[in-house]
Order: structure tokens, then C-alpha cells, then sequence
């Protein structure tokens, strides 16, 4: 009796998933062409497609439009209570925390900033916007502004470290609560899906908060845009 034989598609799909499990390709990874792939495993390119579209199926790759294919990561849960700090929350669930500087700049705020941080209109405001990686994989991008004449070195030690944390402790302010936070969900435009790996018009979701010193004024108004299935955020009554 003749052993049926495994199609030569499921044999890549087994590979490359053994190749994941082994820790060669790690969460949020790029695999290589189609047509790499086509020539490691000797087939043509729509054998290999099939086998990629096998593994999309199961959760275990995402395609991304014009990107290519990635190792999935599942969410990271992150926390958002008095007190969020990105890097406590990111090692907390167990990923190497990150983040890639975008803007660092001064300039005058607008109305909407101005009311968060209760300054006067035009006042100066320092701007620093980036991305917030987990494991090397970004899940957020941010925009965090501060006043300049509250925190008059915000910009110079924003040149050194990348935690606002450290940041603002390094400007004399050692501890900072969450005043309010509001979430809404969004698309992605075309500039957050080439920064995120994702597609335009991918689901985001937007928080938007204000944090300030425990008995003081706001010292910081941001808005960041998480990548909807990247992220589980859990709201805590702390």
C-alpha cells in the first residue's frame, strides 16, 4: 500500500512553524521573500503562498500590505490606572521595552494643548513623539508634550534618555499621576500604518490623557495610538 504524501506546501508550513517555535524567526520578525523562499524550498512562489496563507490562518504570521509577512506577536496587556509607566508595564508582561524618537521640538501650543495643560494660548511647549516597541515589535506611536516653563529641561534630557519617567525625575519631578485618560477607537492613516507594520485603515486605539504631578498642574498632555491587536489595555480603579 502506497503512503499518501504530505503536499509539499503543509512540508513548508511545518518548516517554517518549527523554524518559529526554535526561536530562528522571533514575534514581530520579517521572513524572508516569497521568492527567498521559493528558492530555499526548490518550489515555485505560489507553493510557498499557500504555506504562508496556511500559517496566516492560524494566527501564527500576519501579512502586511506592501510590507511583508511577519512573525505574530499576541497582545501585550498594559495597564492604565494613577500611575502608567510604558517600560514598568512592558517588562511587567515580559517584553524588552523600547522606544524609536520621532520628534524632539519646541514650539507654541495650540488651543486643544493649551486647555489640557492649562497654559496660555501660544505658550511654548516641548514635543516629543516616537514609537513604543515591545520586543522589538512597535505597538504604539506617541506624541507627549510638555511645558517648557514647567519642566525647562524636558527637551535637552529628552536628548539623553528616552524614558519620561527618568526624564522628569531627572528634572526634579519624581512622581506623576494619571488625571484623565479617554479612549476612542480609530483607523490607522497611511503614516501610522508604514510606522506600525500595518495596513491603512487598520483598526487603532486612541488614548488620549493628562498626567500631572500628585498636588500640582499638568505636566504632560499626550495622545497615543495603539495597534488595535497588538495591545490588551486593562483600565484599573487604583
Amino acid at each position: 500500500m502506497n503512503t499518501p504524501r504530505t503536499p509539499v506546501w503543509k512540508s513548508i508550513a511545518a518548516t517554517l512553524e518549527g523554524d518559529i517555535a526554535s526561536g530562528h524567526y522571533a514575534p514581530g520578525d520579517k521572513l524572508p521573500t516569497e521568492a527567498a523562499l521559493a528558492a530555499r524550498f526548490g518550489v515555485n512562489r505560489h507553493t510557498v503562498r499557500r504555506a504562508l496563507a496556511d500559517l496566516g490562518g492560524r494566527g501564527i504570521l500576519r501579512s502586511r500590505r506592501g510590507a511583508g509577512v511577519f512573525v505574530e506577536a499576541p497582545p501585550t496587556d498594559y495597564p492604565i490606572g494613577r500611575r502608567v509607566r510604558f517600560h514598568q508595564n512592558i517588562r511587567a508582561a515580559g517584553r524588552l521595552p523600547e522606544k524609536t524618537v520621532l520628534r524632539l521640538e519646541t514650539r507654541p501650543c495650540d488651543a486643544a494643548e493649551a486647555r489640557a495643560l492649562t497654559l496660555a494660548a501660544g505658550a511654548p511647549v516641548v514635543v516629543y513623539e516616537g514609537l513604543s516597541l515591545a520586543g522589538r515589535v512597535p505597538i504604539a506611536q506617541f506624541r507627549s508634550l510638555f511645558p517648557e516653563h514647567r519642566v525647562p529641561g524636558m527637551r535637552q534630557t529628552l536628548d539623553q534618555v528616552t524614558s519620561v519617567t527618568e526624564a522628569l525625575q531627572r528634572n526634579g519631578i519624581p512622581d506623576y499621576v494619571r488625571a484623565e485618560t479617554r479612549v476612542t477607537a480609530v483607523r490607522a492613516d497611511a503614516t501610522q500604518a508604514l510606522h506600525l507594520r500595518l495596513r491603512e485603515g487598520d483598526p487603532l486605539i486612541r488614548t488620549t490623557s493628562v498626567n500631572r504631578e500628585p498636588d500640582g498642574p499638568p505636566i504632560e498632555y499626550g495622545i497615543t495610538w495603539f495597534a488595535g491587536d497588538r495591545v490588551t489595555l486593562t483600565v484599573s480603579h487604583d
